[in-house]
């Protein structure tokens, strides 16, 4: 039979009529026949299998082995032994030179036909051995396709064991050598599903056998990390890590970063070759290995590997974003590049060209991949931008490419870049090792504490979280004959910038030191700061005079007239004015005289006086998700204390002005009551030093900030020895004099006076009456007749056509705290918040304008507490309950921003668009240099600190305990990684002393 079969697959006959031939042949097979028959049989349709030169004759020979492994199992089984096997995979089958490649396609048939046999077991102990054997050899992606296939479908042939992490050791070997010989579509689809098959394999080994995932983690990082090789090994590795559990990688790499034994060299050949991988289609994870590995790097400090890589490699992984079916990963690792990479503009710099080409590719491909990628494009360009500005002749082409796309806010980028930095990355280490510490989670730098300066940081800080402020003074133009507010603008510029925890502000100290200061001693803040603000606006004044000069010698054109003859920004951001009024008693005539200030003094009553703040606006439930609506009807508002009134009596008491309002809680705990404004009596006069006199230490009877407001704008009889000098009358006479507010400051700022000087113990003494703040202020504000009808049409504020004040809102923005009994001691520390009325950015100005009245009450804009070089995540709840915590930390200097209003227009309202447009301030090159310098400067430090440890720690006595278990193939949580040669065992199975 088996001489005809062969004569008719031989024959030249068509196809079909040797197809009815070998039919015949094989039904004939299925009826009983002896064993020397069978055995022929079996011969040629293994001849047929192994060598047939045509499809068709492997056909024939695969069907007559499965009619005769299932009518003939004994004779199939005679004939399929060990032996047989032994030589097919040893010596192969056919001529020399010719040997088939199908030996394993062979085998992997006849197995289903054994399984039950005797001979079973002898047949998988034989292949378990030659398939180790077989990966050694490093096979063709192919024959290694082929063996993952036979292991997959017969798994009792898996080699067993430590044979088994050798196997896939071995196997991770081959894969490393794999190379894709054609670049036809067909060829690279077969070759990444060959990859697949073989990946797939180690992943099914991984699932019933975990122990095997380490040890090939090794022998993967020693491939990718040596720098012997002469070619890379194959991305196709990155289908081996996909399938790592990802519960593995904190240990992973953590073991890894902290591993001595691996130099730099190799680590960085490593990491480099990784981020090759994200050329690699249909990877999952690996983006997310990739990361790790840069973030593990980042904390332990190497930033020369981070800097040499990201250098190199950025513009390969931007490269790939073209493509979809890398894009997402691409995209990952990018990101994370780009906004790690903060000490320098170098790396984004590197990509500027290629942008808008990829954003013009991105926009005509028209998919829902391309257009999510093209929106977190454009929000990181904008991070960068924000990161590195200072380039505008570089960044119009790319600024033109995405301006149809969303910006994000300015919050949005600042926590990219806050989470994303090197500095930012914790190392395990740092607990034990202060000078490893990393940047605050916060994103927040502080400030060095030089010797009792913590007034003067204090201060900075709530400068610098004034958000308008700050973008003015960091937008200042070079050479602005101002060094005192250069000097500010560098500060500001490196608490922005830097990757510091904290930064030294010595240069700004020597230049803002009040001379009457004493070195070393603590110092009132409140003082420092009056000092600070009229420095920089006497010294912006100076500017404007010399401007006056060079004018008139024609020495300026005429577009630099506008910006010199404005305000002084301390005045356009602090500046408000007072109207003080004296009214004779005797005549009633009126003398008033207005002056401007940058701060408020607010005294505290006198013990036996009791001053309630105004009605509140709003419940204190309803604050918090509620918005405070313009009022339907215009309140009525109480005039001028003079308007329409009678002569008072010593008795009478005097007409308030319009008391001040408060919205939002007092103090967490409180009763939900209204504060009542009561009218404040003439015959209480208001003396500071009487105030003062009797406060030894804090009152039952909490005060609020709008009672001493109240206080402080309440009138003041003149008498006694304080009697006033009449010019009408031409003698002395009592009189009364009160304050009226006729411009409310963009910041208004809020001293409470809680030092006083006590003249029967001749020493100074703090106030400690703990005196509740509210988050939202109202303010009254003198209207000028002719404005009335206009404010009260625009609706923004509370006022009536003749009522004579109006209500400015405003915002609590810094809290400036003092610790201690005395001025001359304590210390100081702030909480802030940045406070803007900003529209959200990528939504078009169309003209109307978010109202104040409109703002949403939101106390969850986040608060950060600055004590020094400590800068952590706070809220309001901790502001407001800080006195009744520590009794000796209260409340002193007070930051409030104004909500547009009225008196933004038009300076507020400038100064609020000016908000929309400098989220990303622009920074001269000489200062971004500086910082940029420095940035390298701190991560070449914090290496080279973080190396110096790690030498002494290796130098270390070793323990044996905590890696025996990993020699028993045990899973131990609690052990800690190794940093010595000798942790990761001796021989072979070493891994540069890893030990996972």
């Amino acid at each position: 039979m088996d001489k005809i079969l062969e004569a008719v697959v031989m024959s030249s006959y068509p196809n079909n009529v040797k197809q009815g031939l070998v039919r015949r042949v094989i039904e004939a097979a299925k009826q009983p026949m002896d064993s020397e028959q069978c055995w022929s049989m079996l011969e040629l349709s293994t001849k047929l299998y192994l060598t047939g030169d045509t499809k068709y004759k492997r056909e024939i020979g695969k069907e007559v082995l499965e009619v005769y492994g299932h009518y003939h199992p004994e004779e199939f089984e005679e004939f399929f032994n060990v032996r047989f096997l032994l030589s097919l995979l040893q010596e192969g089958y056919g001529p020399l030179g010719k040997r088939s490649h199908y030996v394993l396609d062979y085998i992997q048939l006849g197995l289903q036909f054994v399984l039950e046999s005797p001979s079973a077991n002898s047949i998988f102990s034989l292949l378990r051995i030659e398939v180790l054997r077989k990966v050694c050899e490093r096979p063709s992606p192919k024959q290694c396709a082929k063996i993952s296939k036979l292991l997959t479908q017969h798994p009792q042939c898996i080699p067993t064991g430590k044979h088994q992490v050798l196997f896939c050791q071995q196997l991770i070997r081959c894969i490393g050598q794999f190379q894709c010989v054609s670049e036809g579509e067909e060829d690279i689809m077969e070759f990444l599903e060959q990859v697949n098959k073989v990946s797939g394999l180690l992943q099914r080994i991984w699932r019933t056998q975990t122990s095997a995932i380490l040890p090939s983690l090794k022998e993967l990082f020693t491939i990718i990390s040596s720098t012997e090789e002469q070619e890379a090994p194959s991305n196709a590795l990155a289908s081996v890590v996909q399938f790592v559990p990802l519960e593995l990688m904190d240990g992973v790499i953590r073991n890894l970063t902290n591993d001595d034994s691996i130099t730099d060299v190799q680590m960085m050949t490593a990491i480099s070759r990784m981020i090759d991988w994200v050329s690699w289609p249909l990877g999952k994870n690996i983006d997310k290995w990739i990361i790790a590995l840069l973030k593990g790097l980042a904390a332990v400090k190497k930033f020369s590997i981070l800097i040499e890589v990201t250098l190199s490699k950025i513009e390969k992984v931007f490269s790939k974003l073209l493509y979809p079916i890398v894009r997402e990963g691409a995209l990952s690792v990018l990101q994370y590049m780009l906004l790690s990479f903060q000490h320098s503009h170098e790396a984004f710099h590197l990509l500027l060209p290629h942008i808008p080409r990829l954003v013009a590719s991105l926009k005509k491909e028209d998919s829902n991949s391309a257009t999510s990628s093209l929106e977190q494009l454009a929000e990181l360009i904008h991070c960068m931008f924000f990161r590195f500005s200072g380039f505008p002749d570089l960044y119009e082409p790319v600024l033109e490419a995405v301006k149809a796309l969303p910006i994000p806010n300015e919050d949005r980028i600042k926590h990219l870049l806050g989470q994303n930095a090197w500095t930012s990355q914790k190392n395990e280490l740092a607990c034990f090792y202060p000078r490893l510490v990393s940047k605050s989670e916060t994103g927040k730098i502080g400030l060095i504490n030089l010797g009792n300066t913590c007034y003067m940081n204090s201060i900075i800080q709530s400068l610098f979280m004034a958000s308008d402020f700050r973008h003015s003074v960091l937008n200042l133009t070079e050479g602005n004959s101002q060094p005192l507010m250069t000097k500010l603008q560098w500060l500001f510029a490196f608490l922005e910038h830097s990757q510091r925890p904290a930064i030294s502000p010595e240069s700004f100290l020597s230049a803002s030191w009040p001379p009457w200061f004493t070195p070393g001693a603590q110092q009132d803040c409140s003082e420092y700061l009056k000092y600070l603000l009229d420095r920089l606006h006497e010294e912006e004044k100076t500017g404007k005079r010399i401007y006056q000069k060079l004018k008139e010698s024609n020495l300026m054109s005429q577009a630099m007239d506008h910006h010199y003859l404005n305000k002084t920004l301390i005045e356009k951001m602090f500046g408000g004015k007072m109207m003080t009024k004296i009214r004779c008693l005797k005549c009633l005539n009126v003398s008033s005289r207005e002056e401007a200030f940058t701060d408020l003094s607010l005294a505290f009553p006198p013990p036996d006086r009791h001053v309630h703040g105004s009605t509140s606006v709003l419940p204190v439930e309803e604050i918090g998700p509620q918005f405070i609506e313009p009022p339907e009807n215009p309140s009525q508002l109480t005039g001028s204390p003079w308007v329409q009134r009678k002569a008072p009596t010593a008795r009478d008491p005097a007409a308030p002005p319009m008391p001040v309002e408060t919205l939002g809680f007092q103090e967490p705990g409180e009763a939900a009551n209204p504060l009542n404004g009561n009218v404040i009596g003439m015959d209480a006069a208001k003396t500071p030093l009487s105030a003062f006199g009797e406060q030894a230490c804090a009152r039952k009877d909490s005060r609020s900030v709008p009672d001493l407001i109240n206080y402080f704008l309440s009138p003041e009889r003149l008498t006694a020895e304080n009697k006033y000098h009449c010019e009408k009358c031409a003698s002395l006479q009592d009189a009364e004099k009160v304050a009226e507010l006729t411009e409310g400051p963009h910041y208004l700022i809020l001293t409470l006076l809680r030092f006083s000087f006590d003249p029967r113990t001749m020493k100074r003494k703090k106030i400690l009456d703990n005196v509740s703040i509210p988050v939202v202020l109202k303010l009254p504000v003198l209207v000028a007749p002719e404005e009335t009808e206009e404010v009260c049409r625009r609706g923004k504020d509370r006022a009536v056509p003749g009522s004579g004040f109006m209500s400015v809102v405003y915002d609590l923005c810094s809290v400036v705290v003092h610790s201690g009994i005395s001025s001359e001691s304590g210390h100081y520390y702030c909480y802030s918040r940045e406070c803007t009325d900003t529209v959200p950015h990528g939504q078009p100005q169309d003209g109307a304008r978010k109202l104040a009245s409109d703002k949403q009450l939101d106390f969850e804009i986040q608060w950060y507490l600055f004590n020094d070089t400590r800068v952590s995540f706070s809220s309001f709840e901790s502001v407001s309950n800080v006195t009744s915590f520590f009794p000796k930390d209260t409340a002193y200097v007070l930051f409030y921003r104004q909500r547009p209003g009225r008196q933004s227009c038009p300076l507020h309202e400038s100064l609020a668009e000016a908000g929309r447009l400098h989220s990303e301030p622009s920074l001269h090159k000489d200062l971004m240099e500086a910082i940029s310098k420095d940035n390298i400067l701190y991560l070449q430090e914090q290496e080279k600190e973080a190396r110096n440890r790690a030498a002494y720690i290796s130098a270390l006595p070793k323990s044996p305990l905590w890696w025996r278990d990993f020699d028993r193939d045990k899973d131990d949580d609690s052990s800690s990684g190794g940093c010595s040669p000798a942790a990761g065992g001796g021989g072979s199975g070493s891994f540069h002393g890893l030990v996972f």
